[in-house]
């Protein structure tokens, strides 16, 4: 990406920033140390980096932007987590959140600004397309809010696999040494199963793959989730049961579970046919109602039975805490609106 006359260094990986470099009449054998001060550092001008030739640097800066940018607003939680709103250097808005645990601190990413799959029960598809965040754009997101990260889900705005390229680029730059050095068994995709996506994000990574589910029935989930119709969940699960996962990375279902939906002992029946003996985890998630919506999340008592059904048959599952639901930041609940009383940019470092 360039502002202006200038290449946005971050959202690029190693050997690319070697070859622009050159490109430039740079010494290539400071890419690494650039990568360094943008990805570990945050810098935002040339001039705070401190352990390379000043006369590299002018050259650098002459020809290159480092493309980080920190939120334009945020927004608290009463528990603990916050909402952050960005806007790219092509104008697209999108949201961050920040979900703090004890020792775990999880940032929530988004992929797009916008969503084409239109998924019921996601706010972030009802809102509108914007269009594709960079790779850039992505790692800026877990970069320049004002925490500490030891996790990092691709499960904000958007669909990974609609922007697959520029996931698969944002996977490398936070898993590298070179680059933020997420453990790769922290990092995790969330896709409603873009099957050729999947298929890289399977080649290409290591990291852990979400799948949205919502229903074990076809039919149904493809009134909620539109591609169903696209990309069978069938087809995604057999690729996650012949895949050779030595590496045991993880795979999960989400299933958000709606009040007389999909809550049923049916639903649960099904549920546990499909997933017996395939290792894939199952992460059970209240439903947040959207505006002008009359359905309602499942109780927490149908909840926790549905999580006992499936542990006992041998299956994992978890019931996930909903989070920051008071700002519109839970699942789901992502769309990018502005607050009416905005936090102001210069106050983020100290949150």
């Amino acid at each position: 990406m360039k502002n202006n006359s200038h290449i946005f260094l971050a959202g690029n990986d190693l050997q690319m920033t070697e070859q622009l470099l050159s490109g430039s009449g740079t010494n290539s054998r400071y890419a690494r140390r650039l990568l360094h001060w943008i990805y570990r550092k945050g810098v935002r001008s040339f001039k705070e980096i401190n352990d390379i030739p000043s006369a590299v640097l002018d050259s650098v800066a002459a020809n290159f932007a480092i493309g980080l940018s920190n939120p334009v607003d945020f927004e608290i939680s009463a528990d603990g987590s916050v909402k952050y709103l960005f806007n790219t250097a092509d104008g697209l808005t999108h949201e961050t959140v920040w979900l703090p645990d004890g020792k775990r601190s999880t940032v929530c990413v988004s992929v797009q600004s916008g969503c084409r799959m239109g998924c019921r029960f996601c706010a972030t598809g009802k809102n509108g397309w914007g269009g594709n965040l960079s790779a850039g754009d992505i790692v800026n997101q877990v970069i320049s809010i004002p925490h500490p990260v030891t996790h990092v889900v691709m499960m904000g705005m958007g669909e990974p696999g609609d922007n697959i390229d520029e996931v698969l680029k944002a996977c490398r730059i936070l898993t590298a040494e070179w680059g933020l050095a997420v453990g790769r068994n922290r990092v995790t995709v969330s896709t409603v199963g873009v099957v050729p996506s999947v298929k890289r994000l399977l080649e290409e990574t290591e990291c852990n793959i979400t799948l949205s589910l919502h229903s074990p029935f076809r039919e149904e989930r493809m009134e909620v989730i539109p591609a169903e119709s696209r990309w069978p969940f069938a087809e995604t699960l057999e690729l996650l049961k012949s895949y050779d996962n030595r590496r045991k990375r993880r795979f999960t279902v989400a299933y958000v579970m709606i009040k007389g939906k999909n809550d049923s002992e049916r639903h649960l029946e099904e549920l546990k046919r499909l997933l017996s003996g395939t290792g894939i985890r199952v992460n059970l998630l209240p439903y947040h109602a959207l505006e002008g919506d009359d359905a309602s999340s499942s109780g927490p008592e149908v909840m926790m039975r549905f999580k006992h059904e499936l542990v006992t048959s041998g299956i994992g599952a978890s019931v996930r805490k909903s989070r920051g639901s008071d700002i519109d930041a839970a699942c789901g609940m992502l769309a990018a609106k502005r607050r009416k009383q905005t936090g102001r940019n210069d106050k983020t470092k100290n949150i």
